[in-house]
């Protein structure tokens, strides 16, 4: 049975706020891991896995679900906790983050036994490759299913990415979606003053993809993004959502420092005030 796809706005923001929560729970808990993207990529995740993604918290591995392949492999939190409270696994379990023997490791790891992974993701650059090797499969196999890679724009620094990015429009990959976590900020600043990414859109469209961009932060914009991202046939998409690190605590957003920081007990007390506020 595939999950029931929610489409209100307002019940897709309602969800994120609540990711939102466990996210900053979950790292305060932990006492490490990366706060600001895995904020950032709330909505985009509650879009996906609660209106976007053909999938099953009972029956993770069901041969006919979309696969997400999560390249940026340290925004782990926001990955398990979509996870648990789409049911993949009790919410409870997310107090284990980063523990010796925890399912949930500060990279996700397939060999932990953690349901609704596709990929044990850590270094940068690997998640779009793989994702092309899952694509194609797919078209050879005649199978209907798709594949959205999730990927940082910083990551975007790595060449291998590019190689993939070659392949998937030489193999006319329609059945492939990329997702770019444009937040403009990476561990040691600014992305076009560590190693400029623009003109991001003319490069995606000189190698051959559908271009496609969007208010990553606004529910209704991503989900017509991904509408039309599904009907773009003979090459591959690309969708470039604009985000805010740390959005939702506004006190964080934008920030740099905290890509890959965790709240004390007092900084996760004030962050989740932040969010309550910012949702009344």
């Amino acid at each position: 049975m595939i999950r029931p796809k929610a489409h209100d706005p307002l019940v897709l923001q309602e969800i994120s706020t609540e990711i939102r929560r466990l996210v900053i729970t979950t790292l305060c808990t932990a006492g490490s891991g990366h706060l600001g993207a895995s904020l950032g990529l709330a909505d985009l995740f509650t879009c996906l896995y609660f209106s976007i993604l053909d999938h099953d918290p009972e029956y993770p591995s069901f041969p006919g679900r979309d696969r997400l392949i999560l390249s940026i492999g340290h925004v782990a939190p926001i990955l398990y906790a979509t996870l648990a409270h789409a049911g993949y696994f009790p919410e409870k379990e997310l107090s284990t983050l980063r523990r010796l023997g925890s399912r949930l490791q500060g990279h996700p790891g397939r060999e932990h036994g953690l349901p609704g992974l596709e990929l044990s993701a850590g270094s940068l650059g690997q998640g779009l490759s793989v994702s092309v090797g899952r694509a194609l499969a797919a078209k050879l196999d005649n199978q209907s299913w798709r594949v959205f890679c999730v990927l940082g724009d910083g990551e975007l620094q790595e060449g291998s990415v590019w190689e993939a990015a070659m392949a998937s429009a030489h193999l006319k990959l329609d059945n492939l979606i990329a997702v770019v976590d444009r937040n403009g900020v990476q561990i040691d600043g600014k992305t076009e003053h560590v190693m400029a990414l623009e003109p991001l859109k003319d490069k995606w469209r000189a190698f051959g993809w559908e271009v496609i961009e969007c208010d990553g932060n606004n529910h209704g914009d991503l989900l017509t993004s991904f509408q039309i991202a599904q009907q773009v046939t003979g090459k591959p998409a690309v969708i470039l959502a604009y985000t805010k690190m740390g959005k939702g605590v506004r006190s964080i957003e934008g920030d740099y420092h905290w890509h890959g920081k965790a709240p004390s007990g007092p900084e996760a007390s004030i962050f989740l005030q932040e969010l309550e506020e910012g949702t009344s």
